[in-house]
């Protein structure tokens, strides 16, 4: 498992057997349950007011789940949020006094593992409910590190038959499933082939390939995908070897970025791995086709080649020399025994910009959740890097104070360009006012006007949204942007003052609801009441006025004015401002029932006569 366990604690009697757990299982957390408004535990890691949903939130991000609690819980809890078994983290059911273990979800992605290491920790009883574990000692769905089998969808037909008393044929040298307890017969109907060589597995044969070929690529700049994969293909029929015996696609890292190799790994669901020219001429002397005109180009003397060769080791071997068509090259080479693709080259560096909301972990959305819980490394401000604490327990962490933007936002890139999966974190949305935007301008300009490295650019960029704080304050106060409206940040920081007045007087004067970021700063206190002024010109004193500071947090503060009685000294730093339209409307009996709404028009629907209406009159 990549992600620390969360240890979740719904009653405090459970808290002794979570602390247990959290000593000697590295990097877990406890998350204790806490009722809204009440004090949370000191010994809880992180506290939640909602179980259920936090629960889901940790199972949607992909954090394996250790819930000290009835079974039923988790049940009642994952059950809406359940999907593809083959994707779903670990989750382990636990008594509160740590003498019954679980394994509920993930038993072949890591929870018979975890729930035998607990069962050891708490001197309980692992209750293992896989059959192929129990009878077997082996499960054939779930193959060890470094095979894939080929029919994944005949595993459960071949393990029933077996279960049912059936014997099978094994063929083919596995060390994993001769050291297991099956049924085996020479002259038996079952069959379990281990082979690096194509074979057609069906509903009573098994195949594994053992993951001990790379591929090496290589390819003039725009080469299209279907040019690549037929010379793929091509090659592995000449060398006889199954695309499930291929551990990973290499190339130089100059190709990092390079769209047909990335779609043929996606389509293969095959590692891209990447190495540089130096790394690539180590094996020089290996190669079989090696060319000057190649050195020329990109500093080594053969890319497919050399990269299968360096894929497999010392001790591997060329099995296809150098195939070529007029924009492609493909080379295969075989390692002595299965491949961890992780111990060769780096990957493609990859950076997720991700708005994380404005902090309530119930609003955050599970691809942001998912991309935190799989990131080597984290960058952003210290005070959002603490809001998702519990999803980056052991990752690195680099922190940058406000007003570094353009510091942080280039130290992501950077390190991304190293081979790192990192994750810029940005409060609300990463492309309202954060970092998306430097990012993708960090990307356009050239290296020498203040851009980014070479291999920076290269790296897989992709955003995920986030509520931003107009939007989750408009929704807790009702819906004052409910018709057409505009942000607008009064910072002139970055903008100039100039320009933030056309584009106010425009709003104003086009009667748009305006939500206002960055309202006012320690030195910056005359730029709101300007906009007041200017407003007051274009709608009615007592057009309603919103304002919302730590929306969805625990010091979450939200109230009402008007654009007359708006004032500066009641907006800070942190305060998100929205002023309705002429239309906007302060609604409810100003006491329990209070809300703010933008109509859209619907009043001509609602007012006008039915014609049941007009036939009674």
């Amino acid at each position: 498992m990549d992600v620390a366990p969360a240890i979740v604690v719904i009653s405090p009697v459970a808290l002794k057997t979570a602390q247990k757990l959290s000593t000697v299982l590295d990097e877990s957390l406890i998350h204790g349950f806490a009722r809204r408004g009440s004090k949370p535990n000191v010994d809880y890691h992180l506290s939640f007011s909602e179980p259920m949903d936090h629960l889901r939130s940790l199972f949607q991000s992909g954090t394996p789940i250790i819930g000290i609690c009835a079974a039923g819980i988790l049940i009642r809890a994952l059950a809406p949020v359940l999907a593809e078994k083959r994707n779903e983290p670990p989750v382990i059911a636990v008594s509160e006094d740590g003498s019954s273990v679980v394994p509920l979800l993930g038993g072949h992605r890591g929870a018979n593992a975890l729930a035998h290491e607990i069962a050891e920790i708490l001197k309980g009883h692992a209750a293992i409910t896989t059959a192929g574990d129990n009878v077997f000692g082996v499960a054939l769905d779930d193959p060890p590190e470094g095979w894939t089998l080929a029919n994944p969808t005949d595993a459960k037909s071949v393990m029933a038959h077996m279960l049912a008393g059936d014997t099978v044929k094994l063929s083919g040298q596995a060390d994993w499933l001769e050291a297991a307890t099956l049924p085996t017969a020479d002259d038996a109907d079952l069959e379990i082939i281990a082979t690096e060589e194509p074979q057609d597995g069906h509903h009573s044969k098994l195949v594994f390939h053992p993951q001990t070929h790379v591929v090496g690529l290589g390819c003039s700049r725009g080469c299209s995908l279907e040019e690549l994969d037929d010379l793929l293909q091509k090659g592995l029929q000449q060398a006889n070897i199954s695309i499930g015996a291929v551990a990973a696609f290499a190339s130089i890292d100059l190709k990092a970025d390079e769209v047909a190799m990335n779609k043929l790994a996606a389509r293969y669901n095959k590692p891209f791995r990447l190495f540089t020219a130096d790394e690539l001429n180590e094996h020089k002397e290996r190669l079989q086709n090696p060319s000057d005109v190649v050195f020329a180009e990109v500093g080594c003397y053969g890319v497919s080649e050399g990269s299968a060769l360096a894929g497999v080791g010392s001790s591997g071997a060329l099995v296809l020399e150098k195939q070529k068509t007029a924009n492609a090259t493909v080379a295969i080479a075989k390692a002595s025994a299965p491949i961890n693709h992780e111990k060769i080259g780096r990957a493609r560096g990859r950076l997720h910009v991700i708005g994380i909301g404005p902090g309530q972990e119930a609003w955050r959305t599970p691809e942001a959740s998912s991309w935190l819980a799989e990131a080597d490394e984290v960058v952003g401000y210290g005070l959002y890097l603490d809001l998702v604490s519990s999803l980056i327990r052991g990752k690195q962490r680099h922190a940058f104070p406000l007003g570094a933007e353009e510091e942080r936002v280039r130290f992501a890139l950077e390190r991304a360009g190293q081979g790192h999966n990192v994750a810029l974190v940005c409060s609300g949305d990463s492309g309202v006012y954060a970092m998306g935007a430097l990012v993708f301008e960090l990307l356009d300009r050239p290296q020498e006007n203040g851009g980014v490295s070479d291999a920076a650019r290269r790296v897989e960029v992709a955003s995920a949204p986030g509520i931003s704080a107009m939007i989750a304050l408009s929704n807790r106060i009702g819906a004052p942007l409910g018709h057409d409206f505009c942000a607008i940040s009064l910072s002139d920081l970055l903008t100039p003052w100039e320009t933030i007045q056309q584009r106010l007087e425009g709003a104003a004067i086009g009667d748009f609801v305006i939500g206002f970021y960055n309202p006012v700063s320690k030195r910056r206190r005359t730029q709101l009441a300007w906009a007041r002024e200017k407003l007051l010109k274009h709608r009615p004193e007592d057009t309603p006025v919103i304002l919302g500071s730590n929306i969805g947090r625990e010091d979450e503060a939200i109230s009402t004015t008007t654009l007359k009685d708006l004032k500066v000294d009641d907006v800070d730093m942190l305060t998100t401002v929205i002023v309705g339209c002429s239309q906007t409307r302060l609604g409810g009996d100003g006491h329990s029932l209070h809300f703010v709404y933008t109509p859209r028009g619907y009043a001509k629907k609602i007012d006008a006569p039915t014609k049941e209406t007009e036939t009674a009159a």
